[in-house]
């Protein structure tokens, strides 16, 4: 692209900006390194309205990243639970641990540095720093690169490492020196608001009179799709084990699936299952097959078989590590995955 060009793409970006821009979201007010940060990965993967009350209960609890540093990582992922993509906020927790040790709890300011800590990827770290502290970074995120994508009718799956590359040299060349912090966010903004995957509203878009989707009728071309695949389907079998108004809960290891997450016992079929209890001699008051269910993850489907099991006495011991007991009711203060807080609520109803 002509250096001209670019400043004509960073022009109208800009201009927009300060025209229809977003401005009022919560981590825009007082905003600093920590509110850029937190708001960033939380917005991986999810949709504005949805973070921003997340957001705003996370920043009230660890207004600081002292202070979510030293909070237990079973209170982190409490507050996560719902939200989805637990490694984001095992990332976060880790980070803020780095930053402590390593920076005195002040976010660094290099972007190396940032570059460096657990779950920030080059964007982030370019969004962070041009956001917070006006330092000069492209960035590529899911929106911009729909924007670019079509602007320029760059072929591919972004998700391709050649398609990727031509992106981030586009990135490079229409993001100005000057004004970055509102051009990056304009750029999340088009992609949210006008440049969105269906119906975009080219019309009020800054860009049009040189999109090259547009000016073609191809939006619908751009960006390229990703590969379809056949999305296997799991199954798992779990088990509610219930005494008066306590229910058994059990923390998965802390990586992998939910990683570090409390739920139910799991096990791959109903006959494991039922050795298990048979292994515990359970005195059962009561069994009841609850309806199985599905989960879908990006990769594949769990299907849920459910089953409570309410017991006619509290058993002397169970057979399982890093298993709690926890009160029906209330939603324990530890992070739950998202089909096992719905059960919770749904045997406590």
């Amino acid at each position: 692209m002509q250096k001209q060009d670019a400043q004509w793409f960073s022009d109208q970006v800009v201009s927009w900006y300060h025209l229809h821009g977003r401005k009022q979201l919560p981590w825009q007010l007082d905003t600093s390194p920590y509110k850029t940060w937190l708001s960033e990965v939380m917005l991986q993967q999810t949709q504005v309205a949805t973070v921003i009350p997340y957001f705003q209960r996370f920043i009230q609890q660890y207004p600081n990243i002292t202070a979510l540093a030293q909070a237990p990582l079973d209170h982190v992922l409490h507050l996560w639970t719902g939200l989805g993509y637990y490694a984001r906020a095992r990332n976060l927790h880790k980070a803020a641990n780095i930053i402590l040790e390593q920076y005195n709890g002040e976010f660094p300011q290099q972007f190396e540095q940032v570059l460096a800590l657990p779950g920030i990827g080059r964007s982030t770290a370019g969004a962070i720093l041009s956001l917070s502290l006006q330092q000069h970074w492209p960035i590529l995120d899911g929106n911009c690169k729909r924007v670019l994508s079509r602007f320029a009718a760059i072929d591919g799956w972004p998700g391709n490492k050649a398609v990727e590359q031509q992106l981030w040299q586009l990135a490079e060349q229409v993001t100005p020196e000057q004004d970055v912090t509102a051009f990056n966010q304009a750029m999340m903004d088009l992609g949210a608001t006008l440049c969105t995957r269906s119906k975009p509203r080219c019309v009020d878009c800054p860009l049009k009179l040189h999109c090259q989707a547009a000016l073609k009728g191809e939006q619908a071309l751009f960006p390229g799709k990703k590969p379809k695949k056949t999305i296997p389907e799991r199954q798992s079998y779990w088990l509610i084990i219930e005494h008066n108004t306590q229910v058994l809960l059990v923390q998965r290891p802390a990586s992998g699936l939910w990683g570090g997450l409390y739920g139910f016992l799991e096990f791959d079929s109903a006959e494991l299952r039922q050795q298990y209890c048979d292994l515990n001699a359970f005195k059962a008051q009561q069994f009841e097959d609850m309806p199985a269910f599905r989960h879908t993850f990006s990769h594949f489907h769990l299907w849920i078989q459910p089953q409570r099991l309410i017991l006619a006495q509290f058993p002397s011991s169970v057979q399982q590590s890093a298993a709690t007991w926890f009160t029906m009711g209330a939603i324990p203060t530890v992070g739950l995955s998202a089909p096992a807080k719905q059960l919770f609520l749904q045997i406590s109803s």
